[in-house]
């Protein structure tokens, strides 16, 4: 049956009243002949008669006009666009579709026959591709042969241009190859081009570590941007230091740019693993160089990269051996630890036979030997390395609320301001000194157990753990000021459990000694050390009679003390930092209460000028500079321990409360870390909550 005929044949029993052409009409429709199946005439179907004829409701009509449209898969039938006569009629834009995307366009009359549909099969293209890739495999229609190394595919050129720029360009163009039926292509593979060409049909491929190096060039050449950039994103998956060379060397053949920097980004990050690597011995002299010079080597210690150049060297000796000279200036030997140099690196034959090695030794040793003079030999191997995407962090240790004393550790994160744990000290510490050097925090000394410490331990966070310093101080220290200059950590005054102290002691990581320099000119319980300029600033206290207002400065280069202009309020306890130049001491307490006030020490002026007071009294706290910023953390308010932090701006002049510590923290110390990878450590510690 015609489908337009069963959705208009129809006429209502109600019209006998209409003429006898009507009826003759109507019967005429009603019953066309099998053979014939009449198409209705425009001006039929435009004629009022027709547009006002009504459905019928006898059910065997209705049966009988629901012949299937021919929709191409989709169960539609002709009623589910008829409306009941008893119902109302369908407004404008409305359709019954039963689920079928259909769009109307309006209603013609009052009895809600529509004027229109918009019909959508969203099967439609998946099947019309279906067609033709059953088509290409039966060699129907045909009208390219593409050929490689003997073997041929069939396929439709309207599909390869649709797909491929490179095909689209061959057969629109004037190129040689349009009208030949067999194209014969070079260097490609077969495998990598036939699931190409599956591909254009079907829109899927299989992507794995067996065909990929022959599938990325291939989409390269027929320019097939989808597919390679699916292969790139595919081996930027697979990264790791066994394969990172290699896929660096292959992104770079090939021009994939985000995975050749990706790649690139992964040798740093990752280079004492990737430098035990096959691969690495086989790079060239010029790639080593490259990397070892690389200012943002991910490494634990200078050491590692020293190791890595002797190893590469001694893979291919005859060859290689007169590139060690040049190798060896990028080494940063003055960092490597003493006992490693001498007892492994001077004892290296490769070392003891090359002139370059012996000079960079003797500079190393100078360093060691010398660490006043530190400041004279100032120059890139004398720096540490900074690798890539580090990240300030602002460290909180120990302290104490009540009468507990915490090990518990916590960290904030300026970015998301947020605080959380992290490893704990292996020792409860309060009114220790915590500061940083190199890729390390450092906690020393305190009051623990009834006692001063003299004990000292430092967190690396590429292992997040704490380990015990090899040496203790030379003397037992609580409410100690500390501070780093010139690779070394300085602690001044504190007490000892008997009496306020004005000795001062230096630690040196590289040799793991601590050794005594010029005591201060005063006694200094709970007072400050910073830098400025290369010199140590120590600042405000107890003297044990008196809350100090004094400052003195330390150069290094002359070994000696100096007095330098006081502060225009008495304070023990305060928070001390420096930020753009200038010395901040911040609340602290005069001897009678705590205090909000803060003052800063400007050099150019050699004076101290009051600035914005912070919101609440502070003393036994700490501040940190980072990033800009001035943080003043936790402390005691004279009532009770704190766990608030609040932040310094200096173009407003003004401090904003931000978010809590999670623990009270008085007598707290703090320090500002950049780290690479503290992100890990927090998706561990969440690992680990789970």
């Amino acid at each position: 049956m015609n489908p337009i005929m069963s959705l208009s044949t129809t006429s209502s029993p109600s019209s006998s009243s209409s003429s006898s052409s009507t009826s003759s009409l109507s019967s005429s429709l009603s019953t066309p002949s099998p053979s014939s199946s009449p198409e209705i005439p425009p001006t039929l179907i435009s004629s009022p008669l027709l547009r006002n004829t009504r459905t019928p409701t006898s059910p065997e009509l209705r049966k009988s006009s629901t012949e299937k449209l021919p929709t191409n898969g989709n169960d539609l039938k002709a009623n589910d666009f008829l409306t009941d006569p008893q119902s109302e009629p369908i407004k404008s834009g409305e359709i019954i579709t039963k689920g079928l995307d259909c769009k109307t366009n309006g209603t013609n009359g009052t009895n809600g026959r529509l004027r229109s549909i918009n019909y959508v099969n969203n099967d439609h293209l998946s099947a019309i591709f279906s067609s033709l890739n059953y088509m290409r495999k039966n060699g129907q229609l045909c009208d390219i042969i593409l050929q490689v190394a003997g073997s041929q595919l069939k396929a439709h050129k309207v599909v390869l241009s649709a797909t491929s720029a490179y095909f689209n360009a061959m057969f629109n163009s004037e190129m040689s190859e349009k009208n030949k039926p067999v194209i014969i292509l070079h260097d490609i593979e077969f495998n990598a081009l036939k699931l190409l060409i599956d591909y254009a049909y079907s829109g899927e491929i299989v992507i794995s570590e067996e065909n990929v190096q022959a599938l990325l060039p291939t989409a390269s050449l027929l320019q097939i941007s989808p597919v390679r950039e699916a292969c790139c994103k595919f081996l930027l998956r697979q990264l790791d230091p066994s394969n990172c060379l290699g896929i660096r060397q292959f992104a770079d053949a090939h021009s994939c740019e985000e995975l050749h920097q990706t790649s690139d980004k992964f040798v740093v990050e990752n280079f004492p693993a990737v430098a035990k690597t096959e691969e690495f011995l086989l790079l060239p002299y010029s790639e080593v160089e490259d990397l070892i010079s690389s200012n943002h080597l991910n490494i634990h210690d200078e050491n590692e990269v020293y190791n890595a150049v002797i190893r590469w060297v001694k893979y291919d000796l005859k060859s290689r051996e007169g590139r060690l000279g040049s190798l060896l200036q990028h080494i940063r030997f003055p960092l490597i630890h003493k006992n490693t140099l001498l007892n492994h690196v001077c004892k290296e034959p490769l070392m003891e036979g090359n002139p370059d090695g012996k000079d960079l030794l003797i500079e190393a040793m100078r360093y060691h030997l010398s660490p006043d003079q530190r400041t004279n030999i100032k120059n890139i191997r004398t720096q540490y390395r900074r690798p890539k995407g580090l990240k300030t962090y602002i460290f909180a240790i120990g302290g104490g609320s009540l009468f507990a004393i915490h090990n518990e550790c916590e960290f904030y994160d300026p970015v998301s301001d947020t605080w959380c744990s992290f490893a704990p000290t292996y020792k409860r510490r309060s009114r220790a000194g915590v500061t940083t050097l190199g890729r390390h925090l450092y906690a020393i000394g305190g009051y623990n157990e009834n006692k001063e410490l003299s004990s000292g331990e430092f967190y690396d966070p590429i292992v997040n753990s704490w380990e015990p310093l090899a040496q203790d101080m030379g003397t037992k220290r609580s409410c100690l000021a500390i501070a780093t200059l010139n690779g070394l950590i300085y602690v001044a005054g504190g007490y000892d459990g008997a009496s306020c102290l004005s000795s001062v002691e230096r630690f040196d990581p590289l040799s793991d000694m601590w050794a005594s320099v010029e005591a201060m000119t005063g006694r200094r319980r709970h007072g400050r050390l910073t830098v400025l300029d290369g010199c140590l600033y120590a600042v405000g206290g107890y003297d044990g009679t008196n809350y100090q207002a004094s400052m003195e400065r330390y150069d290094p280069r002359e070994a000696r003390w100096q007095l330098m202009p006081p502060m225009t309020n008495r304070r023990s306890s305060a928070g001390v930092a420096t930020l753009d130049g200038k010395i901040y001491a911040v609340g602290g307490n005069d001897g009678s209460l705590c205090m909000n006030t803060v003052e800063r020490f400007d050099p150019t002026k050699n004076a101290w000028e009051s600035v914005a007071p912070m919101h609440t009294r502070r003393s036994t706290h700490d501040v940190v500079e980072a990033d800009g910023f001035l943080y003043a953390i936790g402390g005691n308010d004279g009532s009770s321990s704190l766990n608030t932090v609040e932040r310094f701006e200096i173009k407003g002049n003004r401090w904003i409360p931000i978010n809590s510590m999670m623990l009270r923290r008085s007598s707290v110390g703090a320090a500002a870390l950049e780290c690479p990878n503290m992100e890990k450590i927090l998706e561990a510690l969440n690992h680990q909550e789970s």
